[in-house]
């Protein structure tokens, strides 16, 4: 089965670019396009895409509130990438905390392009940079602290938790530790859960929150 995605952008430039470049690609299939996040939730309802690539500013409902909206209310959430002109753009760190799980800069290369909708749809690597992780640890507070210290990780897993930080995939970081795919599958899952996270990109937020790692 081909790997589905929406597109949301209220460039229709944009969206052929990203159509063009997606559709190209033998095993991606680009199901849907809406010109604003409004139309995101019933077009995903009735879609039911792998991968929503979203654009973060956008005039009705912008990236931000669309994510929350999706997560909010849809049953078995699609994959989302907020796309965005500038990386260090605050509305991209708002999407990646309101649960996107990515993003992707729309001067990226087409091989860039296909990458990162791959990626976010694996759901085991992250598309999170230096300018994204200051962002995070700008936004670190007591209370980001005090739930990281709640979390109780025991040394593996914080180990796990730094490699994840530095976007390394499950197959990556069991190379580097040493040990199997599924062991390493079986740490991050009780980091996601110690710290209540959605998924891998909500953990590694939480870690530059509460300085548990730097973005240096």
């Amino acid at each position: 089965m081909p790997l589905t995605v929406l597109l949301v952008d209220d460039e229709p430039l944009v969206r052929a670019g990203l159509r063009a470049v997606l559709s190209a690609q033998p095993d991606i299939e680009v199901v849907g396009e809406a010109a604003d996040g409004a139309a995101v939730i019933p077009l995903v309802r009735q879609l039911r895409p792998d991968v929503v690539a979203m654009d973060v500013r956008m005039p009705l409902l912008d990236g931000i509130e669309a994510t929350r909206a999706v997560l909010r209310s849809v049953s078995e959430p699609p994959k989302i990438l907020v796309i965005t002109t500038f990386e260090n753009d605050e509305y991209v760190y708002g999407a990646l905390r309101a649960g996107a799980d990515g993003f992707l800069l729309k001067r990226s290369r087409p091989a860039e392009i296909v990458n990162a909708v791959r990626l976010v749809a694996e759901g085991d690597s992250l598309l999170f940079p230096a300018a994204v992780r200051r962002l995070a640890a700008e936004y670190g507070n007591t209370s980001a602290r005090e739930a990281m210290d709640r979390a109780a990780l025991t040394e593996r897993e914080a180990e796990v938790l730094r490699l994840m930080t530095r976007g390394l995939s499950n197959a990556e970081i069991a190379v580097r530790l040493v040990v199997g795919t599924e062991t390493v599958k079986s740490h991050v899952s009780a980091v996601l859960a110690k710290l209540g996270a959605r998924d891998r990109t909500q953990a590694v937020i939480a870690a530059y929150e509460s300085g548990f790692v730097s973005p240096g």
